[in-house]
C-alpha cells in the first residue's frame, strides 16, 4: 500500500473554504467529512483535511496559528504543465485568493502560488521531466 498524506489545516469558515477549493476543481470525500471538517481529495494518495479551528485545536496543545500573520508552511503541489500552473492560479484569483508574487520560471521548472481565504500558502509547480537545473 502506498503511503498516503493527510494534511490537516484549520479554516475559519468550512463552507466558504470548501466552495473556494471546489472552484479550483477539487472534490471532497463525504465519507470523511462532516460539519467539523471536510476531506479534500488532491490525488489517490494526497488529502487535505479542512478542519474548523475549534476542531483543529482539539488535536493540539498550542494556539492555532493565524496564517494571515505568520506562515506555518507552504503547501506545494505539482501539475502536469506550465499552463496547468497558470490555470489554477487564475481560478484561485477569481475565487478570492491573494496572489503575492509573479510566476517563477527556471526553464526546467515553473511555479506560482497564492494565499487562500485563511492565509495558507499554496504553490503549484511544473517540472520538465527531461530538464535539469543549471549549476552556477
Amino acid at each position: 500500500m502506498a503511503t498516503m498524506i493527510f494534511m490537516n489545516i484549520p479554516v475559519k469558515d468550512l463552507d466558504r473554504s470548501k466552495a473556494f477549493f471546489a472552484s479550483l476543481g477539487y472534490t471532497f470525500n463525504p465519507q470523511f467529512s462532516n460539519e467539523q471538517g471536510a476531506c479534500m481529495v488532491v490525488s489517490d494518495t494526497i488529502f487535505y483535511m479542512l478542519l474548523t479551528e475549534p476542531f483543529f485545536k482539539s488535536f493540539i496543545d498550542k494556539e492555532v496559528a493565524d496564517a494571515t500573520k505568520a506562515n506555518e508552511c507552504i503547501n506545494c503541489l505539482s501539475v502536469e504543465s506550465r499552463e496547468g500552473v497558470d490555470e489554477i492560479i487564475a481560478k484561485a484569483k477569481a475565487a478570492g485568493a491573494r496572489i503575492p508574487e509573479e510566476p517563477t520560471d527556471y526553464g526546467f521548472m515553473y511555479s506560482q502560488g497564492f494565499e487562500d481565504l485563511d492565509g495558507h500558502l499554496w504553490n503549484y509547480v511544473w517540472m520538465d521531466p527531461n530538464g535539469k537545473p543549471e549549476h552556477q
